[in-house]
């Protein structure tokens, strides 16, 4: 059965109230498809079927709900059980879910929690944002190198159930010092008798808790780990990353440079949870900022009044000259900005990344030129002064894009500034007085104006 027709049979289980069929067929689904059937539910009816769940299996379905709906769950459900979802959360997921609830809230679950729950979270929570500590869990397999392959796989059925990952063992000594690592697979190919100092693999990567997320991510890339060990300056073992954090991360810095490059303050919530005012908020500033920086676009057109008067037909080809200038500035910046989150460009290369734009704006703008005189002489039929005055100018312009487009996010980031700022919006405004002013300059000289 397809999606929508597993949906349908259960939408109509729900609409029947056959409660024992609908708790039966969800039973046999993935966690995360169960959470996506009960989104889709009105609010009275999700709360309800997320009710009859066995607690084992709302537990698992819990983490996969977006943050609103879980903070609804929490504050209908008692104290008692909201503690039970939190302590059957994994360490991260709850220290993510608790960062977003009101303080009353956290309080009175961290109150209802268990001790160890209470500790983990609250380790967690102490770390800055957007770090390596902040989105690691604590629940990790861990073994003494002097302990034998047997007492490892004890330990392992012991402690894996409850740990977010049992392929990699993390190996420390008497210090709880990281040395080393061993595979799940390894400790089942070896003897019951080996010791674990003797197989495990020395030459650990690790990242410290103080560690950008962004530059975990990249690690992860680098290495194409599954998982990752989190240590502190003493290079004790505090908590592994695993690749489901990545992604999120991944999500979360994408979606933040967008919103950036778009000139829009980056939200962490989804676009259906923001409302009309956080919405505004939001991209107001960027607009207004813009805006003011756009009236020296016009005090410019303003100072050139009596020369258009003399040729009015320049003022048809202002348009295009600054889309096409933004355009190009805009495509150098992205590359950039992509190359500069890589680390594929350092602020080292920036003559050498200068150099080639400036020779892929000179094929662009002899090219594009090359085009618009043909079109001009062709169709608009002006005269070939005119003509030339604008292919002039729109090779220049490119010329100019390409050089700002791919130096501000350069320099942006050489100053501390994310370069992602630098984007379209601020570069098109940039382009769009000096294509101007090249315009205008242009035309003085070769229309005597």
């Amino acid at each position: 059965m397809t999606e929508e027709e597993v949906n349908s049979n259960l939408l109509s289980l729900v609409d029947t109230k056959q409660y024992t069929s609908l708790r039966q067929e969800l039973s046999e689904m993935n966690d995360a498809d169960i959470a996506g059937f009960l989104e889709t539910l009105e609010e009275e009816q999700f709360f309800k079927i997320f009710r009859i769940l066995p607690k084992d299996m709302a537990a698992d379905v819990f983490p996969y709900f977006e943050i609103e709906n879980q903070q609804s769950i929490i504050t209908k459900l008692s104290d008692k059980d909201a503690a039970g979802i939190i302590n059957n959360l994994m360490a991260d997921d709850a220290a993510d879910l608790l960062e977003e609830m009101p303080a009353n809230i956290v309080k009175k679950l961290l109150a209802n929690a268990n001790a160890e729950t209470r500790r983990d979270i609250n380790h967690l929570l102490r770390y800055p944002e957007d770090s390596a500590g902040s989105v690691m869990t604590v629940e990790y397999v861990d073994l003494k190198e002097n302990s034998t392959v047997a007492e490892a796989i004890e330990r392992i059925k012991k402690i894996g159930i409850d740990s977010e990952t049992i392929n990699i063992c993390y190996v420390l000594d008497d210090k709880r010092k990281l040395i080393g690592t061993v595979a799940l697979r390894y400790l089942l190919l070896s003897e019951p008798d080996e010791i674990i100092g003797e197989i495990m693999h020395e030459n650990v990567v690790s990242i410290h808790t103080m560690e950008d997320q962004e530059e975990v991510a990249r690690a992860f890339q680098k290495y194409d780990f599954t998982s990752m060990p989190v240590v502190d300056n003493e290079n004790r073992l505090v908590g592994i990353i695993t690749v489901d954090d990545v992604v999120d991360i991944m999500e979360e810095e994408a979606t933040e440079d967008m919103e950036k490059m778009a000139a829009i303050v980056p939200s962490d919530k989804s676009y259906m949870r923001t409302n009309t005012f956080e919405l505004w908020k939001k991209r107001m500033p960027w607009l207004l900022l813009l805006m003011i920086s756009a009236t020296f676009t016009g005090s410019i057109i303003s100072s050139f009044e009596e020369a258009l008067s003399t040729c009015a037909i320049l003022v048809a080809y202002i348009p295009m000259l600054m889309d096409t200038g933004g355009n190009a500035g805009g495509q150098a910046s992205v590359t950039i900005i992509r190359g500069l989150s890589l680390d594929e460009i350092e602020f080292k290369d920036i003559f050498k990344v200068i150099w080639k734009e400036l020779r892929v704006a000179i094929l662009c703008g002899l090219a594009l030129g090359v085009a618009n005189f043909a079109k001009l002489m062709l169709f608009d039929r002006v005269g070939v002064m005119v003509a030339l005055t604008v292919c002039l100018t729109l090779f220049f312009a490119v010329m100019i894009a390409k050089f700002v487009g791919c130096t501000l996010p350069m320099l942006a980031k050489k100053i501390g500034f994310d370069p992602a700022v630098m984007a379209s919006p601020f570069i098109t405004t940039i382009v769009d007085a000096l294509s101007l002013l090249i315009y205008f300059g242009i035309a003085t000289k070769i229309l005597n104006i």
